[in-house]
C-alpha cells in the first residue's frame, strides 16, 4: 500500500513545527555569545545572569495576561506576531553597541516565546491528522526543545568558524524568521470560531484543592529541572572558560545543545515508561546530573559537564512531561488551562530566579563557589520531590 497520501497529510503538523523551533532556536542563540558581549560591553557574570533572566519575565508575563489569545483571535495571527517580535529581537542583537539593547532583545524573545509556547503547541497538533495523536505530540516537543538546543548550536558554530560572530547567527535568524512567515501564511488557520482580542483576559493561576497532591512534587521537579537548564544556558560557557579553558564557541554551543536534545529523549521515553514511573525517575535523572554537575565544578573535568548535560536534560524531559501530563489529567476541565498555566509560571520562575541567585553570589565567592551553592539547594527540592512520590505517590490519571 502507497502511504504516499499520510506523509503528505502530515506536511502541514511538520511545517508548523518548524516554524516553531525557528522562534524557539532565537530564544537560546546568544547563549554561546555572551562572553563576547562581555568582552565588547564589559559587564559582569551578576548582568549575564539578570540578562538571560529578563527573557523568563518576559515568557510568564504574556503567559499571564495573553496566554489564551490565540484561542481567541486564531493561531496565525499570534504567531505572527510571536515571529515579530523574534526579529525584533534579533535586530536588538544586531545593533547591540549598550547593555540596554541587550536587555531588550532578551524582552522581546521573551514575548515571543511566551506567545508560542502554548498556540504553536496547539496549531502543530491541530493541524495533525486525528488531531493530538502521539506522534503530533511528538513533533510539538521536537519542535519546542530541538529549536532551544539548535540556538546555541548555531550561533556557536557561526561565532567559531565564521567572520562577524557577533553579527552572523542574527542575520541567519532573521532570514529563518522570515522564511518562517511565508510557510505560516500557506498554512490554514485552525481556529473556526473567531473573537476580538478585546474578549482576550489575563489568566490567574489556579489551583484547585484536588490537585494539590499532584501538583507539589510536579512543580519541584519542574522548578528544578527548568533551573538547571537556566544554569547551563546562562553560565555554563563562562564556567567552561575560566576554570576548562574551553574558548571554543561551537564546543560551548554543542554542549549546552546536548541538554535539550536530552530533554526530547527523556520526553519521548514517557510513553514508554509511563507517567506514574517518568516522575520519580526524572527526579533521579536530575539528582544524577546535578551531581555530576558538582563534579564537574569541584575536580574541573569537561566530560562530567557533558554527562550532567546529558543525565541532567533527559531527567527534566521526563518528570515534566509527566509532570503536565498528571496536572492536566488531575485538574476539572474549567480549571485545567489556569493550572497549566500555574506550572509553567513555577517552571520559568526556576529558569530565571536560581539563575540570577548564581549571579548574584558569583559576585562575593566566585562562580566555582556559587554553582556549588545552587546544586546544594537544587538537590535538596529534587531530593523532597522524590520523598514525597514515595511517601504518597499521585494518583493515576483520571483517578
Amino acid at each position: 500500500m502507497d502511504g504516499s497520501p499520510d506523509r503528505r497529510s502530515w506536511h502541514p503538523c511538520y511545517a508548523a513545527g518548524a516554524v516553531f523551533a525557528v522562534c524557539m532556536a532565537g530564544t537560546t542563540l546568544p547563549t554561546p555569545l555572551y562572553s563576547l558581549y562581555q568582552e565588547k560591553l564589559g559587564f559582569s557574570e551578576l548582568t549575564v545572569t539578570v540578562v538571560y533572566a529578563v527573557y523568563a519575565f518576559g515568557v510568564i508575563g504574556v503567559l499571564l495576561l495573553a496566554g489564551n489569545a490565540s484561542d481567541a483571535v486564531g493561531r496565525r495571527p499570534v504567531l505572527l506576531c510571536g515571529l515579530g517580535f523574534a526579529a525584533a529581537s534579533a535586530v536588538c542583537f544586531l545593533c547591540a553597541s549598550a547593555l540596554g539593547w541587550l536587555f531588550a532583545g532578551r524582552l522581546l524573545s521573551g514575548l515571543s516565546a511566551g506567545l508560542f509556547t502554548g498556540a504553536a503547541t496547539a496549531y502543530v497538533m491541530e493541524l495533525a491528522p486525528g488531531r493530538g495523536s502521539p506522534r503530533a505530540s511528538l513533533v510539538a516537543t521536537a519542535a519546542n526543545m530541538g529549536g532551544l538546543g539548535c540556538g546555541p548550536l548555531l550561533a556557536g558554530i557561526l561565532a567559531q568558524f565564521a567572520p562577524w560572530p557577533l553579527y552572523l547567527p542574527f542575520v541567519v535568524h532573521l532570514v529563518l524568521v522570515a522564511a518562517s512567515v511565508a510557510v505560516l501564511l500557506r498554512l490554514r488557520e485552525t481556529v473556526r470560531q473567531r473573537r476580538p482580542l478585546r474578549t482576550v483576559r489575563p489568566q490567574r493561576p489556579g489551583l484547585p484543592p484536588q490537585v494539590r497532591k499532584v501538583f507539589r512534587p510536579a512543580a519541584l521537579a519542574s522548578f528544578t529541572g527548568f533551573a538547571l537548564f537556566g544554569v547551563f544556558t546562562a553560565v555554563s560557557p563562562a564556567f567552561l572558560a575560566q576554570y576548562l579553558d574551553v574558548e571554543n564557541h561551537a564546543v560551548s554551543g554543542l554542549i549546552v545543545a546536548l541538554a535539550f536534545f536530552s530533554s526530547i529523549a527523556g520526553q519521548t521515553a514517557v510513553g514508554r515508561i509511563g507517567e506514574e514511573r517518568s516522575l520519580p525517575l526524572g527526579c533521579a535523572g536530575l539528582l544524577a546530573g546535578l551531581a555530576l554537575l558538582a563534579g564537574a565544578l569541584w575536580w574541573h573535568l569537561l566530560p562530567l559537564v557533558v554527562l550532567s548535560a546529558v543525565l541532567g536534560g533527559g531527567g527534566q524531559g521526563l518528570t515534566f512531561r509527566a509532570a503536565l501530563a498528571q496536572v492536566a489529567n488531575a485538574s476539572p476541565p474549567d480549571h485545567r488551562a489556569a493550572v497549566v498555566s500555574t506550572l509553567f509560571v513555577v517552571a520559568y520562575t526556576g529558569i530565571s530566579l536560581p539563575v540570577i541567585g548564581v549571579g548574584v553570589l558569583s559576585v562575593h565567592i566566585g562562580l566555582q563557589d556559587a554553582g556549588l551553592v545552587f546544586i546544594a539547594c537544587m538537590a535538596a527540592l529534587v531530593v523532597a520531590a522524590g520523598a514525597y512520590l514515595l511517601r504518597r505517590p499521585s494518583p493515576a490519571p483520571g483517578s
